[in-house]
């Protein structure tokens, strides 16, 4: 005969206070009496009867005595009673960590190289803490919540959880590699008007010059693909005391939206609380005062409201009229177009090819 491979594993155990109660009925011995003759207090008695509490070895030694049964048995049923109770414990909680694990874009984080694709769902969960930087489903939860509250978004905010939350930590990741000066306000407010003037240059070139000039003054800047269910055009908040950080999604794939959203999130860190976590939603109703105060403050460092007040008083806005407009500004067209736009002056569906298309590239 063939050696077999499994061993047995009933689903189901019994505590010994199930078979003492049993002896004690056949020997007609009550709870308090077996708690007199043990020299236990009856509670204890009791709560071991009822699998509260565990047997311990001097207690069974006193039940081998009373009841005239070995003491080694008392403790495997015993020992067998808490594995049981163990196994049950940690297929439970492997069950909900597959289902937190379930809830995150593990195959993008493959598809873009960042984790190796898991093998098993436990492999998952390794792999996600690690991610993340936690050892316990328990501790990045409690993180989690803590970041929650921080948070600075529009009532109507719709990106998911765990999406939004994967999306951050690659952003952190990204500005953790960065080395940055420390933060000076000063420094910062200074290089602002020259990554403004950026904004007419190739996209590519533009951007690595404004990640330099922001790692000068303290700011680290993450720009990463979003994920399905984030409906989001930036963040900022602060990595340390000392260390910012933007980060920007480029959604709408255009270079108005990309280069407002900029000047959005450094906003949030020149005017607001280095206590938030500010997330900026695409179409969001940014109603919070932080939020229109952000809109106020980057569409007046873009574009002054006087000036385009006097190009918007034009009676036709034409291709040729915004192109003079951004000359004069020393800015890119389609961030003129965008904001005119935006405030109705000029219907969404015109002068949209003035606007820079921005495709990711495949990772």
């Amino acid at each position: 005969m063939g050696k077999m491979s499994g061993q047995y594993s009933p689903d189901y155990a019994v505590p010994p206070g199930w078979l003492i109660e049993e002896r004690l009925n056949a020997y007609g011995i009550s709870q308090a009496e077996a708690a007199r003759r043990c020299g236990r207090s009856p509670k204890l008695i009791s709560e071991i009867i009822s699998g509260k509490a565990p047997l311990e070895p001097e207690t069974a030694l006193q039940l081998e005595k009373v009841l005239g049964l070995d003491a080694a048995v008392w403790l495997r049923v015993e020992t067998e009673y808490q594995l049981h109770r163990a196994r049950t414990a940690e297929a439970s909680r492997a069950i909900a960590a597959a289902d937190w694990a379930k809830a995150f874009p593990t195959r993008e984080l493959v598809r873009r190289g960042v984790i190796q694709r898991p093998v098993s769902d436990a492999d998952t969960v390794s792999k996600l803490l690690n991610f993340f930087g936690f050892g316990s489903i328990k501790a990045w939860k409690a993180h989690q919540g803590r970041t929650d509250v921080a948070y600075r978004n529009s009532p109507g905010f719709r990106s998911d959880h765990y999406a939004l939350a994967t999306w951050l930590r690659l952003g952190t990741i990204e500005a953790e590699s960065q080395e940055c000066r420390e933060f000076r306000e000063s420094s910062f407010k200074r290089k602002l008007p020259e990554i403004r003037s950026l904004t007419t240059m190739p996209i590519g070139e533009a951007l690595a010059t404004t990640k330099r000039l922001c790692n000068q003054s303290g700011v680290a800047l993450s720009l990463i693909k979003p994920f399905p269910k984030t409906a989001l055009s930036g963040a900022a908040w602060w990595l340390t005391p000392r260390k910012a950080v933007i980060q920007l999604s480029a959604r709408h794939k255009s270079d108005d939206h990309l280069w407002f959203s900029f000047f959005h999130e450094a906003a949030h860190l020149l005017l607001h609380s280095k206590k938030g976590v500010f997330i900026d939603e695409i179409n969001g109703a940014k109603t919070g005062a932080e939020e229109v105060e952000a809109n106020e403050w980057a569409a007046n460092a873009l574009v002054p409201d006087s000036d385009l007040e006097d190009l918007v008083s034009e009676f036709y806005c034409s291709e040729q009229c915004v192109r003079d407009f951004a000359d004069r500004q020393g800015i890119a067209p389609g961030i003129v177009v965008g904001m005119l736009q935006h405030r109705g002056a000029v219907p969404w569906s015109r002068l949209n090819r003035l606007k820079v298309r921005l495709e990711w590239s495949e990772q």
